[in-house]
């Protein structure tokens, strides 16, 4: 049998075989070798056998060639080649599936994530069951930041599994990953800091730590404690501070501003009181990356016919907490492109950071990298209450 695997192994490889190298044969093998041969000595222990003198011999003794008898006697033979071409061609259709995702495509932050899990090569061997897991955690990525929902529900909602993101699980490790791309800091290893970082992304019971600001908004449905809250500041030129059970208070809403303007920093809208008091358009702040009540609020507008137009800071977090806005919200860019930043960055300023690729503006990347230069939203106040006073 040993010349039989021998041959097995070789034809495997999915090359042309004219010889096999076998041994050591014992005595009754070399004797069994030299009679199928018609060889007059016996071969030596070790050997190399011409493929065609053993078709040859085969033929004319059982009627098959050596290729048919290996797999009579071993079995079938995987062209182990074309299964390695098969298995990369596959691997470059994954990794390239991967990088070209809407999700990926729409937070740049996630390129960086992407290319981590293509470093990190396939799950168990099998690229169904990596494709299987990173689609997974795109979903539960395009699903957050969550409107503070409890993780079994969340995890229930986005994979019909609602353990499917508990702590351990290779899933929330992908997650977590992905999450500390598109916020640029470090996966959390404690439990304390795992709960914290779900709160981040929205996933959490707490109707009341989660707040979002809002000036001039004024929305009508079911008479909810949002609308009412809505109502009376804005009559009062007041900023109203909205809490998730605030906000959970209206399912839907029926009438809402044509357009509303979203900002990064809660000056922002003061400035925007100071000015316009009880006339000053509608206006939402997510004060840095949006809380869960921001993102319910904002969903809220969208989904009841709302634009949703935001501006944040020329930086690199900044352009991050956009990109994270407009794929969560539809919102669309205000006052975000590479000529409103040229126009404004000066010589001084604070550093622009790590600089993600802005989805909406292909070369305003490649403009802060090359200034250095972060331009705050504050820097450009006036220029947006002149667009609220349109």
């Amino acid at each position: 049998m040993i010349v039989w695997r021998a041959l097995h192994r070789r034809f495997g490889s999915g090359t042309t075989v004219t010889s096999v190298r076998v041994g050591p044969l014992s005595v009754a093998e070399r004797e069994a070798l030299a009679d199928l041969l018609g060889m007059a000595i016996l071969p030596p222990e070790v050997c190399s056998i011409r493929v065609d003198q053993l078709d040859s011999a085969l033929t004319e003794s059982v009627g098959m060639t050596a290729h048919q008898v290996v797999k009579e006697l071993v079995g079938p033979i995987e062209n182990r080649s074309a299964a390695r071409a098969e298995q990369a061609g596959r691997r470059r259709e994954l990794w390239n599936w991967l990088d070209t995702h809407p999700v990926v495509r729409s937070q740049p932050a996630l390129g960086e994530w992407a290319h981590a899990m293509r470093r990190a090569g396939i799950i168990g061997g099998s690229v169904d069951t990596t494709r299987d897991l990173l689609a997974e955690a795109l979903a539960v990525l395009h699903a957050i930041p969550a409107p503070g929902t409890p993780l079994p529900v969340f995890a229930e909602q986005t994979l019909r599994d609602p353990h499917g993101l508990d702590n351990g699980t290779r899933l929330q490790a992908i997650v977590f990953r992905g999450l500390a791309a598109i916020h640029d800091c470090d996966v959390p290893r404690d439990a304390a800091r795992v709960r914290s970082f779900w709160e981040t992304a929205g996933v959490a019971d707490d109707e009341l730590s989660s707040t979002v600001l809002a000036a001039g908004l004024r929305v009508a449905g079911s008479g909810s404690v949002l609308e009412a809250m809505l109502a009376v500041c804005a009559a009062a030129g007041s900023a109203a501070s909205l809490t998730l059970q605030q906000v959970r208070t209206a399912q839907q809403l029926d009438v809402v501003p044509e357009v509303v303007r979203v900002v990064e920093n809660p000056s922002v809208l003061a400035s925007a009181l100071r000015r316009f008091g009880p006339s000053c358009a509608p206006i939402v702040c997510t004060a840095g990356w949006p809380s869960s009540a921001g993102i319910r609020l904002l969903d809220l507008l969208s989904t009841a016919g709302a634009r949703l137009e935001y501006h944040g800071d020329f930086d690199g977090e900044g352009l991050r907490i956009a990109a994270h806005v407009i794929a969560r919200t539809g919102a669309h860019p205000w006052r975000m492109g590479s000529a409103d930043y040229l126009a404004s960055v000066g010589p001084g300023g604070p550093p622009v950071g790590r600089v993600s690729e802005a989805p909406w503006d292909s070369d305003l990347a490649s403009h802060m990298r090359r200034t250095g230069v972060s331009v705050p939203e504050e820097r450009v106040v006036e220029i947006l209450l002149d667009d609220l006073a349109l």
